[in-house]
């Protein structure tokens, strides 16, 4: 079939929207018509080449959609299922999804990143020359054909394109929070970065009941939305942050510290803002290539620990529906029960 997509063909050259030809879905794959797609910074990544990846290339990593005919062999998916897209599958069966990381799976990481299918050979097709998927899902276009592993079911009333947000923001950033670095009720929190990543990350910490939930932006216009999604102070990037962050953590920098841009920089502040004993997590993706610099006796001397979070740490085929429940509760329904719901915009 004939499709409509953003094509990028290099580095540093602008989409254009091409018909590309896609072929159908083979043995556990499945086609999905999208109805959303989300932009995030990894696909600028990109465009910056601050990523690597097969040229020409369709972009798009976090899409939801219907699905329009399933492969032989699939089970997970039947046709006219609503499903939010994975791009990080697991096998359910290698060192890390036995261990309960599928969010590192190690069986699939290969074809990701080569920008094909589990089979090793691209779907797409552009002046007869082979075109690679991003992230295995390339969800820039009209349609696409995803391995099963990557299709996550979900319920038939959820807005298509919160679901879209919930296949890369929502999970990396309320994952960051709930899972990889475990926030506690009563615990304080500081977020830099109030982008789509960040703010998800502010609802998590939220929705783990942290007490104070400090937001960092150089933006003063992304303040408001972070208010929105739990954040109790909001603070401009610069020279004074990390005194202010002490000043509300009784003197001692936050019990957790998020980075959630990508900039070395930036990382290095999240381990002075953390009290000793304190846990900084990492979730922006930084440039392949550069390095952060962080002091090996500060972290000995005041037991600081340092994290990297991978997708949040999610299980997507357990995680994703939880999320979109949260979302369906809403506001409203947690203020009549007691329970947060999730956002996906800051008037929700």
């Amino acid at each position: 079939m004939q499709i409509k997509a953003a094509l990028l063909t290099g580095p540093n050259t602008p989409f254009v929207i091409e018909t590309l030809d896609l072929e159908g879905p083979r043995a556990g794959e499945a086609l999905v018509r999208l109805a959303a797609s989300g932009v995030c910074h990894s696909d600028w990544h990109l465009v910056t080449g601050a990523t690597m990846h097969p040229m020409p290339v369709v972009c798009g990593h976090e899409g939801a959609g219907v699905v329009e005919a399933v492969g032989p062999g699939v089970t997970r998916v039947q046709v006219g299922d609503h499903v939010t897209m994975n791009w990080a599958p697991d096998c359910g069966a290698c060192f890390y999804c036995l261990r309960g990381k599928p969010n590192l799976c190690a069986t699939f990481v290969e074809p990701i990143w080569a920008g094909v299918m589990l089979d090793g050979t691209p779907r797409l097709r552009w002046r007869g020359a082979p075109v690679y998927h991003y992230c295995g899902l390339a969800s820039f276009a009209e349609y696409a054909v995803i391995p099963e592993q990557s299709c996550v079911p979900i319920r038939r009333d959820a807005p298509l394109k919160v679901a879209a947000l919930v296949g890369c923001a929502v999970a990396t950033g309320v994952g960051a929070a709930m899972y990889t670095a475990g926030v506690r009720p009563g615990e304080s929190v500081v977020v830099f970065g109030c982008g789509g990543v960040g703010l998800n990350v502010i609802q998590g910490a939220a929705l783990c009941g942290a007490s104070t939930i400090i937001a960092v932006d150089a933006h003063e216009a992304k303040m408001p939305m972070a208010r929105a999604f739990g954040a109790t102070h909001t603070l401009m990037a610069g020279s004074h942050v990390l005194d202010a962050i002490r000043d509300l953590t009784g003197g001692r920098g936050a019990d957790h510290a998020f980075e959630a841009v990508g900039v070395p920089a930036v990382q290095e502040m999240t381990l002075e803002a953390i009290r000793p004993g304190g846990v900084a997590t990492l979730v922006g993706l930084s440039p392949m290539g550069t390095a952060t610099n962080f002091p090996g006796a500060v972290i000995t001397r005041q037991e600081k620990t340092v994290k990297g979070s991978y997708y949040g740490t999610v299980n997507a085929h357990r995680d994703f529906p939880l999320f979109i429940d949260l979302y369906m509760a809403g506001p409203a329904q947690a203020r009549r029960t007691g329970h947060a719901g999730i956002r996906a915009r800051p008037d929700q």
